[in-house]
């Protein structure tokens, strides 16, 4: 999902509150926040970690609007963030002996914050309810996803560059709308509301998110990201950097046990040059689940599929029943056997697969219920971006035939391709119309076949046939087919 440069902090309001419990619930640590407020159990722990502070006068003036200054100063201390070696983020107006400096110079580095672009902070203006929410998510680092759309004053067509934001943590149970269909998301907030909106987030947070940034693998961006098998038991999102800002990341979050794979790539994967491949191994440890990343650079075994021949190749139809496989054996192609007995198991309705478990090429020799044997040439290909093979299989047939309709008046026939005699050696039977293609074995290539008189119907006009001769290592195929093209209904 996009996100855009914030030009302002912000924050918002906590509709719904919680019970107080514990000690700091019963606690009053200022006269103005008592027990009952929906937001004195935050104040009160937030305010024994220190992280919050009140004023001399034994206030916290709850109702007061918390600047965007101080609350740099709250969440950077609340995440933790190195304060001493910060660089200067140049706004016009934080110099450096402003009390805030150092706490937005490192949340501004971080990519947390930003200035309007006039190049001002603006320390002393309050915060907002949908600039908050972009600041937790990023700050928090919270799980980019959100669901639908409750409120009418965010989104695409609306003046909130926050509104997916919002939704994270709205969906997330920590914020509501300040009605059901409204965000208000320019309205500013106060102290007590930010004080709950950070302890509220601060304890909605997933535990079991799995960050991988860009930068921790020496990478500036995240192109791409594969996941090839079991893809549900994980959700991987892409978070963007931004110049300026923190570097790309993809957050894994567990949602079933199972063992998946997961790649990504500095660039597109047809031009990649770096590449991690890793096992997600997902468990339940004291009933939540917890996602791993394993390093690895293998490939799994690969399913091909053998297509069976028809039963009775003129007149196949369109449905018509195909061969049934009754074992298949394994050799390379340079005859070194593998297997007199490998495991297939049915796919694509009527046809057969098994699976190839290294790079190379094959032959795969199916003795059929029929009696017959027929040859498939395999192609297994490693790509260092994926963990499946490419893989393509390729049927031995020497000869095609091809019957077309005797009530249709072709006339004559020309094969327009010129050498078509390297290619494969074609002829008609007048009086049926039966078309028959066998190999030469000199050459690949399509023999184009045109019809005196095209064949039209409702839907279809055929000009004429095409003939296609295909090799893998020492096997050939030849087809011959209808060629033609649709026509407006």
């Amino acid at each position: 999902m996009k996100k855009k440069i914030m030009t302002a902090l912000g924050a918002l309001l906590l509709a719904c509150s919680l019970p107080l419990s514990g000690t700091a619930a019963s606690k009053q640590l200022f006269k103005d926040v008592p027990p009952t407020k929906h937001f004195a159990q935050a104040v009160n722990e937030l305010a024994e970690r220190n992280i919050i502070g009140g004023y001399p006068d034994g206030t916290f003036k709850p109702s007061n609007s918390i600047t965007r200054g101080q609350a740099a100063a709250i969440i950077a201390k609340m995440i933790k963030l190195d304060t001493d070696q910060v660089k200067n983020p140049n706004f016009k107006d934080v110099s450096t002996s402003n009390g805030y400096y150092k706490a937005i110079a490192a949340m501004a580095e971080k990519g947390i914050i930003g200035g309007y672009t006039d190049g001002r902070f603006g320390p002393n203006d309050p915060i907002k309810r949908g600039q908050m929410a972009s600041i937790l998510v990023k700050a928090f680092d919270l799980p980019r996803q959100y669901g639908e759309n409750p409120f009418k004053d965010i989104g695409w067509g609306s003046n909130s560059s926050h509104y997916e934001n919002i939704l994270i943590i709205y969906h997330l149970g920590i914020t509501t709308g300040t009605t059901s269909n409204t965000f208000s998301p320019n309205q500013p907030i106060t102290r007590g509301q930010a004080a709950k909106m950070l302890k509220s987030t601060e304890e909605a947070k997933p535990t079991n998110i799995v960050t991988l940034s860009a930068d921790e693998l020496g990478w500036k961006r995240f192109f791409v990201m594969q996941k090839e098998l079991n893809p549900e038991i994980f959700d991987a999102i892409h978070v963007e950097g931004k110049q300026g800002y923190r570097d790309d990341k993809i957050q894994l979050i567990p949602k079933k046990e199972g063992k998946a794979t997961f790649i990504v790539a500095d660039k597109h994967f047809f031009e990649a040059e770096n590449y991690k491949k890793y096992y997600v191994n997902v468990k339940k440890e004291n009933g939540e689940l917890k996602l791993s990343l394993e390093e690895t650079n293998d490939f799994l075994p690969t399913s091909v599929q053998l297509d069976m021949p028809y039963v009775d190749p003129v007149n196949e139809g369109v449905f018509g029943d195909r061969e049934v496989a009754e074992n298949i054996s394994l050799t390379t192609m340079d005859g070194k056997k593998l297997s007199d007995n490998v495991t297939f198991t049915t796919c694509d309705h009527r046809n057969v697969c098994i699976d190839i478990d290294a790079p190379g090429q094959y032959i795969a020799t199916v003795r059929l219920k029929s009696g017959k044997e027929v040859r498939y040439g395999i192609e297994a290909v490693s790509k260092k971006t994926h963990f499946f093979y490419d893989v393509k299989s390729l049927r031995e047939e020497h000869t095609a035939v091809y019957k077309q309709g005797t009530a249709d008046d072709i006339g004559e026939v020309k094969i327009a391709t010129k050498g078509y005699e390297q290619i494969a050696d074609i002829t008609r039977d007048v009086n049926t119309n039966l078309f028959t293609a066998r190999l030469t074995g000199k050459k690949e290539g399509t023999v184009v076949i045109e019809f005196e008189k095209p064949v039209r119907s409702e839907y279809y006009q055929q000009d004429g046939l095409r003939v296609d001769v295909k090799r893998m290592g020492s096997i050939w195929n030849v087809v011959i087919y209808s060629d033609g093209f649709t026509t407006d209904i």
